[in-house]
């Protein structure tokens, strides 16, 4: 039975009395001095240092972190967790620990009402803070509101573990993607929708490429029609993580073949132009897929459902990439995560560069050439994101001017 606000203030507040001299200790210490301390941390603390992540958490934040206790880390695999500690795992390990930061400081009454928070990895946590038990994705908080100098701890039961299979590896596994695997190999995009994105891809099942008419996905396997094949799988795929709710706030994605696909809630349920959502929010390591049950047709020429390529991004929806990369890459530099953010950067201005934007001058397409290649040549994470982000705020800057 849910428990009401009031409940659920008095019940932190008895946990609170409980670690009141942690509480208050912890007051003057960061959140990794702060674990360090508490003494029930010590394989949350030893994986941080094997992930190089310690500066990020000692940073003026200010973040939020889920911590499992040792208790918590028990509970895996032994073999698993001694594999995540060595070096060649660092970045899953990473992975794995930001998938319990969330930027910003979300006490517990804050988070009451919400029921959901997007991680630092990228990939969303379900909350339920107004359960008898409250839970964050499967795991029970079991103390709140330990004020850190540089955010706040939440303690929690049991490590949770991210997706971490990529966008093409989740759909093979799947086994009912093996059109759509198919035509992304011979579409050569396994690596693009491999690499870093993130991108919402809006994935149709087997079914969906049987419907369409006889010979259609026999003749877009072919070679000489290589683009028109690559032309209709980019019209499936969004640049970000967009999760269901988002989406049907926007009303529309630029996708990046360049035309948006509509997005509605109607009586049938989510909708992608005609295409119903029939599974969403399937999370992968660099991204988010959403099932449909019919395969989208990009328009030519003004007429609908003709496999075409418009392939010039207009002015608009590159303004709306780059705001929406902007958005997305600001908080992240902020919480420490300079190189991920200049991956974001990076990743939206070869976008821009691969798609084209229709009426844009030469020039402009010039200057997300070379600040890409100068950028390349910055050692300095730090250096390189801030280089990045005055490219795309300079090419902001010209698309507005030709509104």
């Amino acid at each position: 039975m849910p428990i009401s606000r009031s409940l659920f203030c008095l019940a932190v507040t008895v946990v609170l009395s409980v670690s009141s001299c942690l509480t208050a200790s912890a007051q003057q210490k960061t959140i990794v001095e702060t674990a360090v301390g508490a003494g029930n941390f010590t394989t949350l603390v030893t994986a941080v240092k094997a992930a190089g992540l310690v500066d990020a958490l000692n940073g003026a934040g200010p973040l939020t972190v889920f911590a499992p206790t040792d208790d918590a880390f028990a509970k895996l695999d032994p073999a698993l967790l001694q594999s995540l500690l060595q070096p060649e795992n660092k970045a899953k390990l990473a992975a794995i620990l930001t998938y319990h930061v969330v930027p910003g400081r979300v006490s517990a009454a804050d988070a009451y009402d919400l029921r959901s928070a997007t991680s630092l990895q990228g990939q969303r946590l379900n909350l339920d803070f107004q359960a008898a038990s409250p839970m964050i994705n499967e795991s029970k908080l079991v103390a709140t509101d330990i004020g850190c100098t540089n955010g706040v701890i939440h303690v929690i039961d049991t490590v949770m573990l991210p997706a971490l299979d990529t966008i093409p590896a989740t759909a093979a596994n799947a086994g009912t993607f093996n059109t759509l695997v198919a035509a992304v190999g011979a579409a050569d995009l396994g690596g693009v929708l491999s690499g870093p994105g993130p991108f919402t891809v809006f994935a149709p099942t087997d079914d969906a490429f049987a419907a369409l008419p006889p010979g259609t996905v026999d003749s877009l396997l072919l070679p000489e029609n290589k683009q028109k094949l690559i032309d209709v799988l980019k019209y499936h795929v969004v640049s970000g993580r967009v999760y269901d709710n988002d989406a049907v706030k926007a009303g529309n994605a630029a996708t990046l073949l360049g035309p948006s696909v509509s997005i509605k809630f109607s009586a049938a349920g989510v909708m992608i132009n005609e295409s119903k959502v029939i599974a969403k929010n399937i999370d992968a390591s660099n991204g988010v897929i959403h099932v449909i049950d019919q395969v989208l047709l990009p328009v030519a020429g003004g007429n609908a459902g003709a496999v075409g390529a418009a392939n010039a991004m207009s002015p608009v929806n590159a303004m709306s990439l780059i705001s929406g990369a902007i958005d997305q890459g600001a908080p992240i530099f902020n919480a420490g995560h300079h190189g991920q953010c200049g991956q974001l950067y990076s990743s939206t201005m070869n976008q821009l560069l691969s798609s084209g934007i229709a009426g844009c001058d030469s020039s402009t397409m010039s200057m997300i050439e070379s600040t890409l290649s100068s950028a390349g040549q910055i050692q300095s994470d730090t250096d390189r994101a801030w280089a990045l982000r005055r490219g795309l705020d300079s090419v902001y800057m010209r698309l507005s001017q030709m509104q």
